[in-house]
């Protein structure tokens, strides 16, 4: 593992790399109760709402910089705080912890195939909310990693129109399997057939937590409903932050750490697109 001292700069953490913490002081910050818990949400923009859901090991500045791609393209974006320090630059020891007690959490349900994770309802709620705050035709919401699948249980929410899941990567232990119960999963597909919608789905060729074999299962599950797409893995970021580095250890985030923000790169062409998606869906433009 890396060993970081952190310095005291201007407020903020500088790691080795010369990266800093996000303050996220551009969004508004507040504790929202649903259904008796609260959370920590972080708010920015104008226009319909976008869930943005942080992957491992938390709302990194990699993950803010994405959220302020969706507040800048039109949208109100919602940035929940799940696990982890807010903010954090991604340390390689520090984000191993926190992916190891969010592996334990009955909240998350790491391991369990062929059912919801609990936490999947706070955020339906949240979706809810979000609409009734921002209005417009429904809400978007993009799950990463951890919480890649979550987008799509989230569809059991009538608001929800613009799933899409980023490198969705539980259950960890079974890599052909799905996190949503089977009946949810009918359900699901039942909505996305009756409403013309579908789901973006998005990962790197040779990811070792977001495999072939799982979108093969989502595939299945979800017919032409399902709209992948697979990246090169040469087309990852070379130099991610220490936990993609040295834990994630694969091509794996496509929007956040592994994405090379230049004209013509893949990934880049791969936001591009997500935010597409969510003006088709929430503004009623072109995909």
């Amino acid at each position: 593992m890396l060993s970081v001292l952190p310095l005291v700069h201007g407020g903020h953490h500088v790691h080795r790399r010369g990266v800093h913490d996000d303050s996220l002081t551009d969004f508004e910050r507040s504790d929202l109760a649903i259904d008796g818990r609260a959370r920590t949400v972080y708010v920015a923009g104008h226009g319909p709402a976008v869930i943005v859901l942080a992957e491992m090991p938390g709302i990194s500045p990699h993950v803010a910089r994405f959220a302020r791609w969706v507040r800048e393209a039109g949208f109100t974006v919602y940035l929940p705080s799940l696990f982890g320090r807010d903010g954090a630059y991604p340390e390689a020891e520090a984000g191993l912890a926190v992916l190891r007690r969010a592996c334990v959490s009955a909240e998350f349900r790491a391991l369990a195939a062929n059912a919801s994770s609990p936490v999947t309802l706070w955020l339906r709620g949240l979706a809810r909310i979000a609409h009734r705050e921002r209005g417009g035709p429904g809400v978007g919401a993009i799950g990463m990693c951890f919480t890649g699948n979550f987008a799509l249980s989230m569809m059991l929410e009538p608001s929800m129109l613009a799933p899409v899941l980023c490198q969705p990567s539980l259950p960890l232990d079974q890599p052909g399997a799905l996190q949503i119960a089977p009946d949810e999963l009918v359900t699901v597909r039942q909505r996305l057939e009756r409403e013309d919608l579908t789901v973006r789905a998005y990962r790197f060729d040779g990811d070792r937590y977001c495999t072939a074999q799982r979108f093969a299962a989502y595939a299945a599950a979800l017919g032409p409903r399902f709209e992948a797409t697979v990246l090169p893995a040469s087309a990852a970021h070379p130099k991610p932050p220490p936990f993609f580095e040295e834990v994630v250890g694969c091509p794996h985030s496509v929007v956040t750490a592994h994405l090379i923000d230049e004209a013509g790169q893949p990934t880049a062409a791969a936001r591009d697109d997500i935010l597409a998606f969510f003006a088709m869906r929430l503004h009623g433009g072109t995909p």
